[in-house]
């Protein structure tokens, strides 16, 4: 912690100095950014709490990010305060969420003060919340929550690296997700189908009756295909 406040001061007075003469890297700060409308240091210090990234995987085929290896639109809570219109780039090989200072500095947030946040990619907006304890087994870090009621549908995204795939000479990285519901304060993780409907199993009649009627078809590949079954299925509840 001690680490990341003295980098902290440090950048506060770096971007200081960049607001004070006006120099600014192209691109890399984005105008409506809440930096730009506020004169308050607490709340740049807030945001911009972490420590400087270097991309050490430019050898890897592909990239580390979810959606795009560019910045997108965003808002972001941290230590309950949020900031909208901010620029973000979550790399889900690391699950680190990333922000552009200045001059080409990209900032690795401390995920330590990450609430949640959500990115806009192809005119949809992701939530992802936090999961910084112990409280629901399973699952920890960044989470994309598809569904949240009584129950909640959730899906972890991740990259891995693939020694050699490309000709035998690269490494690639290659996306995969899980997909988590959360069902009386318990996590659980869904193989496809079949798991998740014995999980419903208590409203079996109902939710099976629900599936024939409109026809759904419930894919591991889809996640959101889970969704409209699991809010049904809390209807049922009282």
């Amino acid at each position: 912690m001690f680490r990341f406040r003295v980098l902290n001061i440090l950048l506060v007075i770096s971007f200081l100095f960049f607001l004070s003469t006006g120099s600014y890297a192209s691109g890399s700060v984005n105008s409506n950014s809440p930096v730009l409308r506020t004169d308050s240091v607490p709340e740049i210090q807030l945001l911009y709490n972490g420590r400087a990234w270097r991309n050490l995987y430019l050898s890897v085929k592909e990239d580390q990010f979810l959606f795009a290896n560019e910045f997108l639109p965003g808002t972001i809570s941290m230590n309950g305060k949020q900031f909208r219109n901010v620029d973000l780039r979550y790399d889900i090989y690391k699950d680190e969420l990333l922000i552009p200072l200045n001059r080409g500095v990209i900032i690795q947030l401390n995920k330590e003060m990450v609430d949640s946040f959500s990115l806009v990619f192809q005119n949809r907006s992701y939530l992802f919340k936090n999961f910084r304890n112990d409280s629901l087994k399973l699952i920890k870090g960044y989470l994309n929550v598809l569904y949240s009621g009584k129950s909640s549908l959730m899906v972890k995204y991740r990259k891995e690296i693939e020694l050699l795939a490309v000709d035998k000479k690269y490494d690639l990285f290659f996306q995969q997700h899980r997909i988590y519901l959360v069902k009386d304060g318990v996590a659980y993780l869904l193989s496809g189908r079949r798991d998740f409907l014995k999980l419903l199993d208590d409203q079996k009649l109902q939710v099976r009756s629900f599936i024939k009627k409109y026809r759904y078809r419930i894919s591991k590949n889809y996640p959101d295909s889970f969704v409209p079954v699991i809010k049904y299925y809390d209807s049922l509840k009282k």
